[in-house]
């Protein structure tokens, strides 16, 4: 089989495909599942004006938390800010702009942006800050918001395993926001923490399949952050 879709590290899949001003999708569920590898190479490249499509924007230090600090993001489109204070300090500061959005609406979009679906109605967010400046339609006597589908010039995903034709396994929560994006970027680009020949993977357990991916990375033994770590005294016994 041809490894035409294997690239050594990162910053070789990323090559000639960054721009400024381009728009990023970047899969995660807090630091779970995020692309870490190619987020510092994204960072590394010193792209700008960056709008960035995620969950959330990871934290101080980790994740999209990097290109925060480099200033490399000009809009996020996220529904989660609650673990990241810088991304609050350049939102007040109007140095950050956000797209903030109801989660199930955020991974609705991802996921019609995918399917090739431009548009669908949602009843959440009806009367409220979300809505205004959208069209409101009224079905069965309730009313809805007509959100946008989302595409991205280039999806980063996280996956726990891929074979080389990019065929797609997710482990657990890393399966929130990674298999919708993949989908969704006009070229998507997948690290992967353990890559098998084809054939390998049984065709039951592939999440995604591989027509949607375009660059492959592996990256074995990816570091695992934890963002609150909770514990209690160790208890003597007796």
């Amino acid at each position: 089989m041809s490894d035409r879709k294997i690239y050594a590290d990162a910053t070789a899949a990323l090559d000639g495909l960054l721009t400024d001003g381009m728009t990023l999708m970047s899969g995660g569920f807090g630091l779970c599942g995020i692309p870490e590898t190619l987020i510092d190479a994204v960072k590394d490249s010193g792209t700008t004006g960056l709008t960035v499509i995620s969950n959330n924007a990871g934290v101080d230090g980790i994740g999209l938390g990097v290109l925060l600090e480099s200033k490399q993001i000009a809009t996020m489109i996220s529904s989660y800010v609650g673990e990241n204070k810088l991304f609050a300090e350049q939102y007040l500061a109007g140095d950050l702009d956000v797209v903030f959005t109801p989660q199930g609406t955020l991974s609705e979009q991802i996921r019609a942006g995918g399917a090739g679906i431009p548009a669908f109605y949602t009843k959440t967010g009806v009367g409220t800050l979300v809505s205004e400046g959208k069209e409101i339609k009224n079905f069965d006597g309730e009313d809805y918001v007509m959100e946008r589908g989302l595409t991205a010039d280039i999806a980063l995903v996280h996956a726990y395993m891929a074979d080389k034709e990019g065929n797609l396994v997710f482990r657990k929560t890393a399966r929130n926001f990674n298999p919708m994006m993949a989908t969704a970027g006009k070229i998507t680009i997948v690290e992967v923490e353990h890559l098998v020949e084809p054939g390998e993977i049984d065709p039951d357990h592939i999440v995604v399949p591989g027509i949607f991916v375009q660059r492959i990375v592996h990256v074995p033994n990816p570091v695992k952050h934890i963002e609150q770590r909770t514990t209690r005294p160790r208890t003597q016994v007796a």
